[in-house]
């Protein structure tokens, strides 16, 4: 046990970057360790508009702000590993995180791991997830140029990535299993008057379908009505795109079975505490009201804060 931090931070998302900030600006010997890309979910977000701060007259998108907050943590000498972490033992004055290239050590952590998208849940997803279905409009919406796509949810992040599709796609079409969308009205007032958005209200996708792993065909259920409509792809075209924007699920497996959990999510006290001492969480992977990039920033605030008293003490 050669190198002991203060505290390993595990994510950098926005939660796992502040912490790393406020940890670095606090003198602490710190450890960001991150398996991809930093940002998770904010990464893949084309166009963020209610960040405080923020120039109003300039776009910022997901990756901007993301390479900013990354700029700031090694500003302040936090450390960075890219590692896919496999096991951890958090109980003990010291915590070992064992991952593929190699063991960490700490006597604080901070879980950060995030939230992945919510599968849309029909029939035969898995199939054609990457060859029709997607996650990300800022990823393939290039894909579907001139194409019809549809788009699952009906809250903030299905509206605004579905005005962002409408960049490249001939048509764009929302499927929403209410009457009406959740998004802020705001947003709605921008998506009602794009003219290429479209609506499918009370309905959700029950199964996809489609000839050689292309996805071409899918049948649409009312969730009033039972009524099925069967929706396929333009001749000419072959194929058309369905995004799922309806949630995410925390990546909190990893935990299991020594951190409390209420459905996937971890349970802090206001102060980011878990049930382990020195064991902290930050970010969409507690249990909390609102997910947004301002509340995953101050939870790792807060909880690189609450790491140093905890060292102090």
């Amino acid at each position: 046990m050669e190198n002991v931090y203060d505290v390993i931070i595990l994510g950098a998302g926005p939660a796992g970057l502040a912490a790393g900030l406020y940890a670095g600006r606090s003198r602490l010997k710190a450890l960001i360790i991150e398996k991809s890309q930093d940002g998770g979910q904010i990464a893949i977000t084309n166009e963020i508009e209610n960040y405080p701060g923020q120039i109003v007259d300039e776009e910022e998108s997901g990756p901007s702000l993301i390479a900013r907050m990354t700029k700031q943590a090694e500003k302040f000498g936090c450390e960075r590993v890219s590692d896919t972490i496999e096991s951890v033992e958090l109980e003990g004055e010291i915590k070992k995180l064992v991952g593929k290239k190699g063991e960490y050590f700490a006597k604080a952590v901070i879980l950060a791991t995030g939230a992945h998208s919510r599968p849309i849940g029909c029939k035969n997803e898995a199939e054609f997830v990457g060859k029709g279905i997607s996650f990300c409009a800022t990823c393939d919406a290039n894909f579907f140029t001139d194409l019809e796509v549809y788009v699952v949810g009906g809250g903030d992040s299905a509206v605004e990535e579905a005005m962002f599709l409408t960049n490249f796609a001939r048509k764009v079409t929302i499927i929403h299993r209410r009457d009406e969308l959740r998004a802020a009205k705001s947003i709605q007032e921008k998506a009602f008057a794009n003219p290429k958005l479209d609506f499918m209200w009370d309905s959700v996708v029950e199964e996809v379908g489609g000839d050689e792993g292309v996805l071409a065909k899918m049948w649409v259920r009312n969730v009033k009505t039972d009524e099925i409509t069967e929706i396929e792809a333009d001749e000419d075209d072959g194929l058309f795109g369905l995004f799922g924007f309806i949630g995410f699920l925390p990546n909190t497996d990893l935990f299991e079975g020594q951190v409390e959990m209420e459905r996937g999510y971890v349970l802090t006290d206001d102060d980011m505490h878990t049930n382990i001492p020195g064991v902290f969480a930050a970010g969409d992977l507690r249990k909390k009201s609102l997910r947004q990039v301002v509340t995953a920033a101050a939870d790792g605030a807060i909880a690189a804060t609450q790491v140093y008293k905890f060292l102090e003490e």
